[in-house]
């Protein structure tokens, strides 16, 4: 009995010194955001790129209330709220915080809005309203809404015989409150999104001076609504749920694709998350708005600044001609491996490639797809496939072995989140040219990034393979930073025939050699990976824990992570976005350092590393360390065995834990603080372009 309450004792001080380590996802994520948002406000960063990223940050932040706050508003109405895994905090909770932190980063947002503005206005550029404009500008503008605008709008009046509006999501209105001569009082909605007229308006004797079009539609509301009194008035935005689930449909007369068409259709009509006000409206004009949307007063939110920032991109062309405001042209560059006026197969047969975008381009890999559909060895192709171009080469390569006959397999997840109707049309482009299209895996996303070519040799045949850490996109292979490893190893090869044959039959992998393999075959290896460093570090051996990730929030991983931590091992943790793990926690995480890249571009790829020397371990995957990753995916990560490829990746690591001109730390409060410079500026982002542009030069003299 002793013994067991001596047990139970240690559980539980073992579980109130864990509760210090954790931080609430969320909370985490909008960290993550901020840092974001300090980049538009950071001198610097060149005034255009500035503008970027003011958007993105409120991009970002829209995906977040469709995304998360959606999932908790719904988790709220459930007989018995869930409770978060780590800090125990309830959905209301959670979403009780995210409103608060909200409203203070909106404030934030809006002081660094302005700061922009009269950083624009040297450059020749200024966002002005009426309080600045002449009479004789007033009367020009008046004359351009009625010519321009006006016969564009459909202003309604709610009432008996005109309910409430379906308001579209992310869509700008104007709300007007009116008053009739007798005093009674009306709501009127006037819908500010039309193709038609453009938002931004130049003021026709000021170059360079412009007016949001729905700032000129709310300066003119009187005019469409003649026989009444305005009383107030706002440009309003509904920000809806877009957490969609395929299993919510139940028919079984339709296919998968059909399915999905059907949920695109029906997230667009979801319930509201989220209501901004360009100005603010009386209390009870609130209640009756809320009323109306079904939704709290609490989440309608006053904010500072233009309620669609997606404008800014417009005024960096009108900025095009001043470059210094602009950051400095880069091009990814060759690989210094390959010689391109070669066969990439032929290449890879004879050694591994580790493409390191954007710093290197994706060419080679979209050649060897190419040189793959036109070889007559080549049998087959397959691959996964989560988000691509608009117009992909690499479709189009898949299209073309289909049409000479090859083999093409391709998994087309259909719920790869906000493209799945521009997965839905490439679905039907692969099948016209005769590739056989698969659609996700039930209950499991496959959000891996394989490629695996078969070839006839001899009488036998050989494997190609290729992993990556990012998604088979051109665009984003030059914005965002991810690796691509392509490799003749037959073992690899042979799992990676594992995955597609298990995928094919609608089935999970069970197990591999080589691959890691997500949902059965990759968090119980990376626990047995961190117990190794745990272990090596008892029996006086070196050891040593490097991951690469954009999240981390799976629980069972990071208790691991934190027992290596208090066994000694030193644990380096690059870690993008969401951390739930607070680092240097005397006694407890005080091995483990954690570092956040924000920068000029995303940070993506994602490298593990266990140990040291001769017993190094480095793998690329395409899974972070969340639970959605780890246990409910499709995920795979290769390892890379050849030591120039280990050195390669581990110089890379190494550089971005120098990182102090976009790198963060966190420190053990949670909070995120700038690094030590020490008289030394290091842009990991730029010190790889640099070498990219080197070694070609170097090539060029040799």
């Amino acid at each position: 009995m002793d013994v067991e309450k001596k047990i139970s004792l240690q559980d539980n001080v073992k579980v109130k010194l864990l509760k210090k380590c954790y931080t609430n996802r969320e909370m985490s994520w909008l960290q993550f955001n901020e840092r974001v948002l300090n980049e538009a406000g950071n001198p610097g960063v060149p005034l255009a790129e500035r503008l970027s990223f003011v958007s993105i940050f409120q991009t970002n932040l829209d995906e977040f209330f469709m995304v998360r706050v959606g999932t908790l508003m719904m988790q709220m109405n459930l007989k018995k709220e869930i409770c978060e895994n780590k800090t125990g905090m309830t959905s209301s909770q959670q979403v009780k915080k995210i409103l608060d932190r909200v409203g203070t980063l909106e404030k934030k947002k809006g002081m660094i809005y302005e700061q922009l503005l009269g950083e624009l206005e040297p450059k020749g550029i200024r966002i002005i309203n009426f309080n600045k404009l002449s009479n004789q500008e007033g009367k020009l503008l008046e004359q351009y809404f009625d010519a321009h605008i006006a016969p564009f709008l459909s202003p309604m009046i709610i009432g008996k015989s005109q309910p409430f509006p379906f308001l579209a999501n992310k869509q700008l209105y104007a709300i007007v409150l009116l008053s009739t001569i007798k005093g009674k009082k009306k709501t009127g909605i006037v819908s500010c999104t039309d193709r038609v007229f453009k938002r931004l308006i130049e003021i026709p004797t000021r170059p360079g001076c412009f007016m949001l079009s729905e700032e000129l539609i709310l300066h003119f509301i009187s005019k469409l609504y003649p026989h009444y009194y305005i009383r107030e008035k706002s440009i309003m935005r509904v920000t809806r749920n877009a957490d969609i689930d395929a299993s919510d449909v139940k028919d079984e007369d339709m296919d998968y694709r059909d399915i999905m068409e059907s949920l695109i259709k029906k997230r667009k009509r979801l319930k509201p998350v989220r209501v901004e006000l360009s100005r603010n409206i009386n209390d009870k004009a609130k209640k009756e708005l809320s009323g109306f949307l079904d939704i709290s007063s609490k989440h309608i939110i006053n904010v500072n600044t233009p309620l669609d920032l997606s404008f800014v991109f417009e005024l960096q062309n009108y900025l095009r001609n001043k470059s210094d405001l602009f950051y400095e042209k880069r091009i990814p560059q060759m690989t210094t491996e390959l010689d391109t006026r070669k066969k990439i197969i032929g290449q890879i047969e004879k050694k591994d490639v580790l493409l390191s975008y954007p710093f290197e381009s994706m060419k080679p890999f979209i050649k060897m797809l190419n040189e793959a559909a036109e070889d007559p060895s080549v049998v087959s192709i397959k691959m996964t496939l989560y988000r691509v171009a608009d117009r992909s080469e690499i479709v189009e390569a898949l299209v073309d072995a289909a049409e000479n006959g090859k083999e093409v397999v391709v998994l087309v997840e259909l719920r790869a989140r906000f493209d799945e109707e521009n997965n839905i049309e490439m679905s039907h482009r692969l099948e016209d040219a005769g590739c056989r299209v698969l659609y996700g895996l039930g209950r499991y996303k496959v959000h891996s990034k394989l490629c695996l070519i078969t070839k006839k040799k001899g009488e036998g045949f050989e494997y190609i393979v290729q992993v990556g850490t990012g998604n088979y996109n051109e665009k984003t292979s030059r914005l965002y930073t991810d690796l691509s490893l392509m490799t003749a190893d037959q073992t690899i090869g042979a799992d990676a025939a594992k995955v597609f044959m298990a995928l094919q039959k609608g089935e999970i992998t069970e197990e591999t050699d080589k691959l890691l393999v997500a949902p059965k075959g990759l968090q119980n290896k990376i626990i047995d990976m961190i117990d190794e460093q745990i272990n090596n570090k008892l029996n006086g051996k070196e050891a040593y824990i490097g991951v690469k990730i954009n999240s981390l929030t799976d629980k069972h991983i990071i208790d691991r992570l934190i027992e290596a931590s208090m066994a000694g091992v030193k644990i380096d943790l690059i870690v993008r976005g969401i951390c739930c793990l607070k680092p240097q926690i005397p006694g407890i995480t005080e091995n483990i350092r954690v570092i956040s890249i924000v920068g000029r571009y995303l940070e993506h790829s994602r490298i593990y590393i266990f140990g040291k020397g001769d017993e190094e371990k480095i793998y690329i995957a395409s899974a972070d360390f969340m639970t959605r990753n780890t246990l409910k995916r499709v995920e795979v990560a290769a390892p890379v065995q050849d030591k120039r490829l280990k050195e390669k990746i581990k110089y890379m690591f190494n550089t971005m834990l120098l990182d102090n001109e976009k790198g963060k730390e966190q420190i053990g409060t949670g909070k995120y603080i700038d690094r030590e410079e020490n008289g030394l500026y290091v842009n990991s982002q730029e010190i790889f372009f640099k070498d990219a542009y080197d070694a070609i030069e170097k090539k060029k003299r040799v």
